[in-house]
């Protein structure tokens, strides 16, 4: 079962990606930006992941398999999309990551 144990392991393979721990709770970053943390807004279903990737990237996944990925509205104004860590895959799981590392880090190098 995925959980964000997991997550940090498999994120911290990535370039340029650190594990840290804030009064918010776990988080991975890239470049010191936010990539993924376990959602805290009370608006999310338990054991849910909130991942950095564009509207539409978002948009295409929830379309795509609305069992494994939502959005509140907390969340809508935001690049973010949460996914319900136990009915992942680790496959999905490496692929989400590799898509929110390239979001987060080209979206860093232009500012």
């Amino acid at each position: 079962m995925i959980n964000f144990d997991l997550v940090r392991e498999a994120a911290l393979k990535l370039p340029d990606v650190e594990g840290v721990v804030s009064s918010r709770g776990p988080a991975v970053k890239v470049r010191r930006k936010l990539m993924a943390c376990p959602a805290i807004d009370k608006s999310a279903e338990p054991d849910t992941l909130m991942v950095r990737v564009s509207q539409a990237e978002r948009e295409k996944r929830i379309a795509k398999n609305p069992d494994l990925y939502y959005v509140t509205d907390h969340y809508q104004n935001y690049p973010a999309l949460l996914v319900r860590m136990p009915k992942m895959d680790r496959e999905s799981l490496d692929e989400l990551l590799g898509c929110s590392w390239r979001f987060v880090y080209e979206k860093g190098a232009r500012s």
